[in-house]
């Protein structure tokens, strides 16, 4: 009898990682087809990891007990936080990952995970039998199993695009998958046109450091994974020595990237030969992300703007590849040569690899559920780039939710569909499943509105219980993240309880740090929310906790400094937290609810919300459809069931 798995991953990029590891570790009889093992969690575009809103979804996959976060721990050569003058809500980690390393490494943790197989094959076509889904394959061996989550990247009848030439392709050094296209169309489907790109690849060696601005990574120690990484255990290669001299970390090697500027010049090359740029003369028909343009079209967009900052950043170790940042194109080689050489620091730079853009299917949201399942087919789950999004990190969070609904169905569980305000991954899906999208979907920090409660430190605390209920985290795991949560709140406590002294004796050591003396009933809590006084002011002026650890001395500073406006965004999630628990049954009918405007009853069918706060989302739904639907809703509950005959 042939084997029937539990849950089916076609491709092994970040998502199909993420749902691969995250069935697997469920106990999960998975198998996980890749195009090449070899480009198992390739990062064929910028090889980082992390930045705004992207760092979120990382240490969310990592907090939910996904792979993306330790293994950038295990792979960077930089790694810096961004928006350190801001908020707490917007700042963000950001990688630079050792290409080829965080792949090998990403292969060695796939093929070591009990229940998961690892195989290379090209998937040809997706079919149901018997209630089960079959995999058609090139080679003629076929699979079957109970659920599939569909990955496929860039794949999906993919289209390579470099100035006069184009050639069928999912990526570099790689086929398109042209066939499963026509299968989900087959399955009835409708699918849409996207198209992304790369920069061109230089030679370290050809290049001036000199002239460009450097980029060291942070001297402090910094992780993605909450589950802890002993960088003193780590083996790093040598730095390759053609790269000048990073300053230095003082707890791990690491590498700088460097900051370059295009100029009039540039821009007058490329303005010159707009008539031979995909993006413009006709040959591109797919819509690229509108924020990560190509350098052709932020020149045409951007025209009163002399310059724009693009950055050269190492793609590893011991490789004089580095990436061009910000300089995605499908222009001619020739044009690429010129514009890259007009950048100062660039004048002598040889191309090791030039820009390319590529074009690719993608199916339409609208077909899938906030359980990341399609609506066509029964147990057939989709993420990443096949959903319309792009980047790393969308992928990452959108395999991992794949992955643990999969595995769920396979138990007979309850789904998992994370809230706007429990996660970033929850917003994304949200997004996705809610409204059309005409362009790649990018996680932005401006699309959550509890991003206060979203913030980048407190994943763990978000998302643990959840990773440790499907099975992703350790009972140990988990008793960290609750011990952590009660050292908090105890410290909380604690502190609104201490006052400091009005009478004096504290003057010369608030102002040796500049603080003025203190005259009337303060708590140290209220002392702590001061701007000008972080948690290690507390240390020094004796009134903080010199046993808590670091990582809880932070949640206290932000918890104090933030508490009023934290407030203000839990009650308000409250407050709308009865319109997202409200179900909508499968079968409504909207045709049939009377008052309903054109728009909301045509958008309300074709997404068909799982919940009134999906609804309250949905384009065209205004205050007046909401309420007819309410109403609608409560006159179905009441009415009389009909008896069974």
């Amino acid at each position: 009898m042939a084997r029937i798995y539990d849950v089916m991953v076609i491709g092994a990029g970040h998502a199909g990682c993420e749902a691969a590891l995250a069935a697997a570790r469920m106990g999960c009889d998975t198998l996980v087809l890749s195009m090449k093992l070899d480009h198992i969690a390739l990062m064929p575009c910028n090889p980082s990891i992390g930045g705004p809103a992207k760092g979120h979804l990382a240490r969310e996959v990592d907090a939910l007990g996904g792979e993306m976060g330790r293994n950038t721990d295990k792979t960077f050569i930089q790694i810096r936080m961004l928006n350190t003058g801001k908020g707490p809500a917007v700042q963000a980690l950001r990688a630079q990952a050792d290409k080829d390393l965080y792949a090998r490494e990403m292969r060695r943790t796939l093929e070591g995970q009990e229940g998961l197989t690892v195989k290379e094959a090209i998937v040809t076509g997706i079919s149901e039998e018997g209630g089960k889904l079959r995999l058609e394959t090139g080679a003629g061996e076929d699979y079957v199993g109970k659920t599939v989550v569909l990955t496929t990247g860039t794949s999906l009848a993919g289209k390579i695009i470099m100035g006069e030439r184009s050639y069928t392709g999912g990526r570099a050094g790689e086929p398109a998958a042209s066939e499963i296209s026509k299968s989900l169309k087959t399955l009835g489907f409708v699918l849409g046109r996207h198209k992304t790109g790369t920069p061109p690849r230089l030679d370290a060696r050809s290049i001036d450091f000199s002239k460009a601005k450097v980029q060291p990574g942070s001297p402090t120690p910094l992780h993605f994974s909450f589950w802890g990484c002993d960088d003193n255990r780590l083996r790093f290669p040598t730095p390759n020595p053609v790269y000048p001299a990073a300053p230095a970390s003082g707890w791990r090697p690491q590498m700088a990237c460097y900051l370059v500027n295009t100029n009039p010049k540039t821009h007058e090359v490329i303005t010159a030969n707009l008539d031979r740029a995909p993006m413009f003369n006709g040959s591109i028909e797919g819509v690229g992300p509108r924020y990560c343009p190509s350098i052709e079209d932020k020149v045409v967009r951007f025209a009163h703007k002399d310059s724009h900052g693009l950055f050269l950043e190492p793609e590893g170790w011991e490789t004089n590849e580095v990436y061009l940042q910000g300089a995605n194109t499908s222009l001619p080689e020739d044009v690429q040569e010129a514009f890259v050489r007009s950048i100062a620091g660039l004048e002598q730079a040889r191309i090791l690899k030039h820009g390319y853009a590529i074009e690719y299917d993608f199916v339409l949201t609208d077909q899938i559920n906030a359980t990341m399942e399609s609506k066509l087919v029964p147990n057939l789950f989709l993420a990443g780039q096949v959903c319309g999004t792009s980047g790393y990190e969308e992928a990452a969070g959108q395999g991992i939710v794949a992955g643990i609904n999969a595995a769920l169905r396979v138990k007979g569980r309850p789904p998992l569909v994370l809230r706007r305000d429990q996660a970033y991954l929850g917003v994304m899906i949200d997004d996705l499943v809610t409204r059309d999208h005409f362009e790649p979907y990018r996680m932005l920090t401006s699309r959550a509105e509890h991003r206060l409660l979203l913030r980048q430190d407190n994943a763990d605390l978000r998302l643990a219980p959840i990773g440790y209920d499907v099975g992703l985290l350790t009972g140990s795991q988990y008793r960290m993240v609750e011990e952590k949560r009660e050292r908090v709140s105890r410290e909380m406590d604690r502190l609104g309880r201490t006052y400091l002294p009005q009478d004096g004796s504290m003057d010369g050591l608030l102002q040796e740090h500049g603080l003025v003396p203190v005259r009337k009933a303060v708590s140290a809590l209220e002392f702590l929310r001061r701007p000008e006084v972080s948690y290690g002011t507390a240390l020094a002026l004796g009134f903080g906790d010199g046993t808590l650890d670091e990582k809880s001395q932070e949640q206290v500073e932000i918890e104090a400094k933030y508490q009023d406006y934290i407030g203000r965004q839990t009650r308000e999630v409250d407050r709308i937290r009865r319109l997202e628990q409200r179900p909508i049954p499968a079968n409504v009918d909207y045709t049939g609810i009377r008052g309903l405007s054109y728009e909301a009853r045509d958008n309300l069918g074709k997404f068909m919300p799982l919940t009134v706060g999906q609804a309250s989302r949905v384009p065209g739904v205004g205050t007046s459809d909401l309420s007819l639907l309410l109403v609608h809703l409560e006159r179905r509950e009441k009415a009389p069931t009909a008896p069974v005959a």
